[in-house]
């Protein structure tokens, strides 16, 4: 029992190291890479802090050399979920005990390790099992995961320490409970960040969790585990369960003891878990928290007044990046016709440049895509653009899978702004461009905001501050994430909390208190002193003559 109301430490955004030439953490991180490339792990679910081997074996490879295995790992199966639920309730009765302050010095002493010893071994295995370039790793497997951390403790504190009045003679306190059951996290492949946050951020809070990673980022998930036992997270706090997403997904959500999802991945999939529990509403103990982030189809919006360096930096940034396998990623862009032609141009100097390949080698702006089927998708929404009268393919559009998944930076231009190609998330580095009018900017705000059915994230890019206050004002629906003169990605905890609605997600923006709130159920609790003793009121008195 701690006799002492605590304070964390006040979280600051962890630095971005730029692996710069010469630098000692691109000779680190070099000797790590080399080192994992070497090695052919085993990974295996972990429940209840046990390693459980079922014999039913997946490859983990580098999607830029889909020939070179990384890892063996076990599959989870229906038996595993159910030693897993069992696991994390047996563990919750144990970490509802747990002081809040001994929660959050493991999740902080996480982000120390990660900051420090275990740095480089993460942004290694998300550069060889996701095709990150150093960069991104390195922004999102350290930086983004270390600041979900020490952010989420700072938030639980505040969350904590929201109190309600008092009357005179009583005493009124609210405590946030962790949630009656277990709760069931589900990470993408694309951001490592968000595969370590969403199993911990309930946790932090006190709930107990049944984690399936994405089977593409199995391998940075078992580092990610490494970490927390290193922290000296209890076990059965976060179980572990990789595996195809029925055979995880539907024994977990068939469970009476259900009581929160956190989600992050496909529109598609989140909807079809929201059916399943709608239509298992009555078996639960609870209604569960449901919270997801799924798709988007990101725009730029450029006014004429716009300043075309900083646009085509933005469009180029944010297009292919991480081979625009992010949520956030600008997948169409409405271009007015006065400056198309120096916008097209600037971007295809800068498409020259850009180096597809191995992410081992730091010259290289782009890795491959996650998998053989990703790979299909994408190469099957250049091909409608090949094929398509009303499109035409102005850079890119080369797609080989010979060693790795590799698709070029593409630029389509869309003389239809209802081609597919506008509509629909790709998921992939494909650009899909519509030039309209220079007076015809109503109608562009207009496309931007309902031209699909997401609403993740979008920019706005002018140096006319009239058209940035109407756009603004114009776009409030069409983006949960909103940026003006900046590419839509990039979002950092603490600064830009993260969600958006419509098809994309609940909105319950990870890195700010919003989230942590959601796997809380509160309780009041009225004490008073000196208690009254006679049931009757003053106005139950008579008259006096």
């Amino acid at each position: 029992m701690s006799n002492a109301i605590v304070s964390v430490p006040r979280p600051r955004n962890e630095p971005v190291l730029a692996y710069a030439p010469g630098s000692p953490e691109r000779r680190a991180l070099g000797a790590e890479l080399e080192k994992m490339s070497r090695e052919v792990l085993e990974i295996t679910p972990v429940i209840g802090g046990d390693r459980v081997r079922t014999g039913r074996t997946a490859e983990a490879v580098m999607p830029h050399d889909h020939h070179h295995v990384l890892a063996l790992w076990h599959k989870a199966g229906a038996r595993e979920v159910a030693r897993a639920l069992d696991a994390a309730l047996v563990a919750h009765r144990e970490w509802l005990r747990t002081g809040w302050e001994d929660r959050a010095a493991i999740f902080l002493k996480a982000a120390d390790l990660l900051a420090g010893p275990y740095r480089m071994a993460l942004n290694a295995a998300t550069m060889l099992g996701q095709s990150k370039t150093a960069h991104q790793a390195e922004i999102d497997a350290a930086c983004e995961l270390i600041d979900f951390w020490r952010f989420n403790v700072a938030y639980a504190e505040e969350i904590y320490r929201q109190q309600p009045a008092s009357s005179p003679g009583c005493w009124n306190r609210l405590e946030h409970r962790a949630l009656e059951g277990f709760v069931f996290a589900v990470s993408p492949f694309n951001f490592t960040s968000i595969a370590g946050n969403l199993p911990t951020a309930p946790a932090i809070m006190g709930n107990t969790v049944v984690w399936k990673p994405a089977s593409t980022a199995v391998y940075a998930a078992h580092v990610i585990m490494q970490i927390l036992e290193a922290a000296g997270l209890p076990p059965g706090v976060v179980n572990m369960v990789p595996g195809a997403g029925a055979e995880v997904g539907d024994p977990a959500l068939d469970s009476p003891d259900l009581a929160g999802i956190h989600f992050t991945g496909s529109t598609a999939v989140f909807q079809g878990m929201w059916e399943t529990v709608g239509r298992n509403i009555r078996r639960y103990r609870g209604y569960p928290r449901i919270v997801g982030e799924t798709g988007g189809k990101d725009f730029v919006l450029a006014h004429p007044s716009a300043d075309v360096p900083s646009l085509v930096t933005a469009l180029t940034r944010g297009a292919f990046e991480y081979q625009g396998q992010k949520c956030s990623a600008a997948s169409r862009a409405f271009v007015p016709a006065s400056l198309w032609p120096a916008v097209k141009a600037r971007l295809l100097a800068d498409l020259a440049r850009v180096r597809v390949g191995d992410v081992a080698d730091f010259t290289n702006f782009m890795g491959a895509v996650i998998d053989r089927q990703a790979f299909a998708t994408i190469k099957g929404y250049i091909d409608v653009a090949r094929q398509s009268p009303d499109a035409e393919i102005v850079a890119g559009g080369g797609c080989d899978d010979g060693k790795g998944w590799f698709i070029e930076p593409t630029v389509v231009l869309a003389k239809r702004p209802d081609l597919r190609l506008m509509r629909e998330e790709i998921f992939g580095p494909v650009l899909t461009v519509y030039v309209y009018g220079d007076h015809d900017f109503d109608e562009a705000l207009a496309l931007a905001d309902r031209g699909s059915p997401y609403a993740l994230t979008g920019a706005i890019f002018a140096q006319d501050r009239a058209a940035i206050a109407r756009s603004t004002s114009a776009l409030t629906h069409a983006a949960g994430n909103f940026y003006i003169n900046d590419k839509p990605t990039g979002a950092v905890v603490g600064q830009q909390p993260f969600g958006g609605a419509r098809a994309s997600g609940t909105n319950d923006k990870a890195g700010s208190p919003l989230n942590l709130l959601r796997w809380v159920s509160p309780r009041t609790i009225k004490e008073t002193f000196v208690p009254p003793t006679d049931f009757a009121y003053p106005f139950m008195q008579p008259d006096t003559p």
